[in-house]
C-alpha cells in the first residue's frame, strides 16, 4: 500500500501565476510594469494567507550536515522531518510511506518530479521514467543520506537544474533499525563522520545481501518501492573498505557481461565512461571500485562480481542498470558526502540525456531471455582481456608491526603515484541453462511463493488437476558452509541431474511462464544451480533428508531376493563392487544403494519440487 505524504496545492497554483505574468511581461513589453509587479505582489499576499509562505534560500534549509560543518549526520528522526518539510513546501518534492521495516518504523520514497511529469499524480509513478538513489544500507556509511537531502533541496529550490525527462526517487534511509542503533565506533576504519548507524537492521540482517533471499520487512518493502518505479537507473550509497588510494570516489556498476546484450554495451560503454569523464572534468576523479584487502592494488584488480543478493546484482534482473558508489573511507566525510553529492548530480544530467535510448534498450533486454535460449547462471573471470587504466595510489610499503612484530602493510601518503593497471571487468559464462517455457512449484512452499508475488511475477494458481511431461531435477551433489551466513547454511558448488517425467499439476500449484518482465529473476532464484536460488539459499532443505530407512537386518533378506528378481541391477552391483574399493569395503554403503534402486526409497529424497516444461500448456485447466 502506498500512502502519499500530502502536499498544499496553492503553491503549484502561484506557481503557474507568475509563469502567466512572466508570459505577460514578455509579450507586452509597453505595459506599465509597475502594475504587473503590484500584481505579483498581491499574488504574494494571497498565497501566503492561504499557506505558509515558502522560503527560497538554501540557508532557509540547512540540512545538519551543513549546520555542523560537514562533521555530523542527522539522526533517522532528523531525516525524515527534513523531507516532510520538503513535501509540505514545495510541489516537486512528494513523500510516500512504503509498508513497514523490522524496526517498526515505515520505509519511505522521496520523489522529486521532473519537469515533465509535474501534472502526474502518484499513480502515475510507474509510467515515469525514474533514477532510484538508495541510502543508508548500511547506515554507518551515511555519505548518500546528507548528500541526498541537499541535493532534493537544490533541485526544488532552482539552485541545482532540475531534469526534463526523468524523475528522481530516494529512500532517505533504507535500513532503518541500523540507523537507530547510532554510534561512534563500529565503523573501525572511517574517518567520520562522528556518529552513526549500525550495518545490522533490526534483526542483525546485512540488508546487502538480502535481496533476493528477502528475509526483512525492509527487502519486502523495498520491492514495493522498485516494482513500482521500475527505474531505468539505480544507485546504491555506500563508503568503502579495502586499500588506500588518492580517491575520494569509486564505482562498482552493474557487471556488463553478466546483464548482458544492448544493456551490458551501455553500462560499458557509455554510462560508465561518460559518468567518468564528467566528474574528472568537475574536479573529482572516480576509479571503478578497488576489491582488494589487506594488500596492494597496482597489480590489479578484478570486478566485484554482484550476484542477486545484491542491491545491483538484484536490480538487473529487472533490466535495470544499476551502480553502487562507494566513496573512500579514509577521506574527511565532508569531501565525501560532496563528492557523491557531485557524483548524483552529474549521473541525473547523463540519464536525463539517454532516457530515449535507455528506453528502447530495456524492452529490447527482454527478447534474450525467450524460452529455448540459453542462459547463464555462473561466471567466472576472463583473465585474458583486462582492461588497462591509469590508477592514482599511493605506494604500499611493509614495515614491522609495534603490537605483533611482524610485517605490516603501510600506504606512505608522501608517495603518491599515478600508473597503468590491469583492471579484469570481463567475465565468461561458466553453467548455462535452457531457458523452459513454464516453472511449477507446489502450493505447499508458500515461502517461495510469497517472495514471486512480491517481485511482480506473472502466475497462474490451478483449479484443477493436469497431467504435463515436466523435466524434473534431481540434486547430485551441493556444499554447504561451515558458519551461518546471513542467517542460513548456504549451499553452493550445486549439481543436478535431469529426468523427464510426468508430473500433476495439482489444484492450488503455481504455473509460471517465462516469457515475462521478470523471466531473469525466475531464473536466478528457481533454477537450483544458480548462485543465489532458492534451493542454495536452504528454501528446499526438507529433501535433502531422507524420511524413511531401513534396518540392516530386515533389508539384508529383502535385498536377496530383490536382486534376484532384477538381474540388471545385479549386474551394475558387482560391477560397481568391482571398480569402487570403498564401495567394496563399506558394507553399509551396499545395502543403502541395493536399498535406493528399490521400490521402498522415497522418491521425495534429493527430488527438487520445482519442475520446468519445455513446451507450451493447454490453459483449459
Amino acid at each position: 500500500m502506498i500512502n502519499e505524504k500530502k502536499v498544499p496545492w496553492a503553491p503549484f497554483f502561484y506557481a503557474q501565476t507568475l509563469v502567466h505574468l512572466d508570459k505577460l511581461l514578455m509579450h507586452h513589453r509597453h505595459m506599465n510594469d509597475r502594475i504587473l509587479l503590484l500584481v505579483c505582489l498581491i499574488m504574494i499576499g494571497i498565497q501566503g494567507c492561504q499557506d505558509k509562505t515558502t522560503p527560497k534560500t538554501a540557508s532557509d534549509y540547512q540540512t545538519y550536515f551543513e549546520q555542523t560543518q560537514g562533521l555530523e549526520t542527522p539522526t533517522y528522526a532528523q531525516v525524515i522531518a527534513y523531507y516532510q518539510r520538503l513535501a509540505d513546501d514545495f510541489e516537486t518534492v512528494k513523500m510516500y510511506e512504503m509498508g513497514t521495516t523490522d524496526s517498526g518504523e515505515p520505509l519511505h520514497l522521496v520523489v522529486f518530479l521532473g519537469k515533465n511529469a509535474l501534472n502526474n499524480t502518484h499513480d502515475q509513478l510507474g509510467d515515469l521514467p525514474f533514477l532510484l538513489i538508495n541510502n543508508g544500507i548500511h547506515p554507518g556509511e551515511s555519505d548518500g543520506i546528507d548528500a541526498s537531502m541537499m541535493l532534493l533541496r537544490d533541485l526544488a529550490l532552482g539552485l541545482t537544474a532540475a531534469p526534463e525527462h526523468i524523475s528522481i526517487g530516494v529512500i532517505p534511509v533504507y535500513n532503518i533499525g541500523g540507523a537507530l542503533n547510532r554510534n561512534s565506533g563500529t565503523r573501525t576504519n572511517q574517518n567520520g563522520p562522528e556518529a552513526y548507524g549500525f550495518r545490522g537492521n533490526a534483526k542483525n540482517f546485512d540488508l546487502n545481501r538480502d535481496f533476493v533471499k528477502s528475509d526483512t520487512k525492509n527487502a519486502i518493502g523495498f520491492n514495493e518501492i522498485f516494482h513500482k518505479l521500475s527505474p531505468y537507473w539505480f544507485i546504491d550509497t555506500h563508503v568503502s573498505n579495502g586499500a588506500d588510494y588518492q580517491y575520494t570516489l569509486t564505482h562498482l556498476f552493474t557487471q556488463h557481461n553478466k546483464i548482458g546484450g544492448a544493456l551490458g554495451d551501455y553500462i560499458d560503454q557509455s554510462l560508465m565512461p561518460d559518468l567518468e569523464t564528467r566528474l574528472a572534468e568537475k574536479g573529482w576523479p572516480i576509479t571503478p571500485y578497488v576489491n582488494v584487502f589487506n594488500q596492494s592494488p597496482e597489480e590489479g584488480f578484478t570486478q566485484f562480481m554482484d550476484h542477486p543478493r545484491y542491491s545491483t546484482g538484484y536490480t538487473a534482473l529487472f533490466h535495470t542498470a544499476g551502480m553502487m558508489v562507494e566513496t573512500h573511507m579514509l577521506k574527511p566525510y565532508k569531501q565525501r558526502v560532496m563528492g557523491t553529492y557531485a557524483l548524483l548530480t552529474e549521473f541525473i544530467a547523463l540519464a536525463d540525456q539517454q532516457v530515449d535510448h535507455v528506453a528502447r534498450i530495456r524492452q529490447e533486454t527482454t527478447r534474450r531471455f525467450s524460452p529455448g535460449q540459453s542462459y547463464t547462471m555462473d561466471w567466472t573471470v576472463d583473465t585474458t582481456r583486462a582492461t588497462k587504466r591509469s590508477f592514482l595510489g599511493y605506494e604500499a610499503l611493509k614495515k614491522p608491526s609495534e603490537i605483533t612484530g611482524f610485517d605490516r602493510l603501510f600506504f606512505d601518503r608522501d608517495k603518491p603515484y599515478e600508473r597503468t593497471i590491469a583492471y579484469r571487468n570481463s567475465f565468461r559464462a561458466q553453467k548455462e541453462v535452457v531457458i523452459p517455457h513454464y516453472y511449477i512449484v507446489p502450493q505447499a512452499f508458500d515461502q517461495v511463493i510469497k517472495r514471486l508475488l512480491a517481485n511482480g511475477i506473472e502466475m497462474t494458481q490451478w483449479t484443477t488437476a493436469q497431467i504435463v511431461d515436466a523435466e524434473v531435477y534431481f540434486i547430485n551433489d551441493y556444499k554447504t558452509g561451515p558458519r551461518p551466513f546471513e542467517g542460513h547454511y548456504l549451499h553452493s558448488a550445486t549439481s543436478v541431474d535431469t529426468k523427464q517425467q510426468p508430473f500433476t499439476i495439482r489444484p492450488g500449484d503455481w504455473v509460471i511462464p517465462l516469457d515475462q518482465w521478470g523471466a531473469r529473476y525466475l531464473l536466478e532464484v528457481l533454477e537450483p544451480e544458480a548462485v543465489d536460488s532458492f534451493f542454495n539459499w536452504n528454501f528446499f532443505d526438507t529433501i535433502l533428508q531422507q524420511k524413511e530407512g531401513f534396518s540392516p537386518y530386515v533389508w539384508e533378506d529383502l535385498a536377496k531376493v530383490f536382486l534376484a528378481d532384477h538381474p540388471a541391477i545385479k549386474q551394475d552391483f558387482l560391477a560397481k563392487k568391482t571398480s569402487d574399493q570403498g564401495f567394496a569395503n563399506n558394507w553399509y554403503a551396499q545395502l543403502d544403494w541395493l536399498h535406493k534402486q528399490s521400490i521402498h526409497y522415497e522418491a521425495a529424497h534429493l527430488r527438487y519440487p520445482v519442475v520446468r516444461v519445455m513446451s507450451q500448456i493447454s490453459t483449459g485447466e
